[in-house]
């Protein structure tokens, strides 16, 4: 048996934010998701750490690539492990509040939606990152409060 099929993968290191924003629309907040027409999926924007990058690092310039959007990190929130293509996988997330920028469809994100958190909820793929937004609620600041 060769030693390297015992050898587990390294695991994969990448970043992102739950991105919010007070709704122009009505009182309290939105949550921005993206479109990976790769995976046809909506997800929070995150990827893969470049090397050497620390995961704060990583996580706001992989906002500002898939969303336009140039943000200010607020709390650490739960960071998510799976198996993606076999290989584990550990994403840190920040929510982070948008400041500047605007939106470029990509190949990578073709899309991406802003929405109070429920329908952010309700919207995303993954399980696993409905929990974020569970999770980045916990975080507001006392008398900050989501789209009714």
């Amino acid at each position: 048996m060769d030693p390297a099929e015992d050898t587990p993968a390294p695991t994969v290191h990448a970043a992102g934010c739950v991105l919010w924003r007070r709704s122009p629309r009505a009182p309290g907040l939105e949550l921005c998701l993206v479109h990976r027409p790769k995976y046809d999926d909506w997800s929070h924007p995150k990827g893969k750490l470049e090397p050497g990058e620390d995961s704060l690092t990583g996580a706001l310039r992989e906002v500002a690539e898939e969303t336009g959007y140039a943000a200010a990190p607020g709390a650490e929130l739960p960071s998510v492990r799976y198996l993606a293509n076999g290989r584990p996988k550990e994403v840190r997330y920040w929510a982070a509040a948008a400041t500047t920028g605007a939106f470029t469809p990509s190949d990578e994100v073709d899309r991406i939606v802003w929405l109070e958190p429920a329908a952010a909820r309700a919207r995303l793929t993954q399980p696993r990152d409905r929990s974020l937004v569970d999770a980045f609620l916990t975080t507001l600041p006392p008398g900050t409060t989501p789209c009714p």
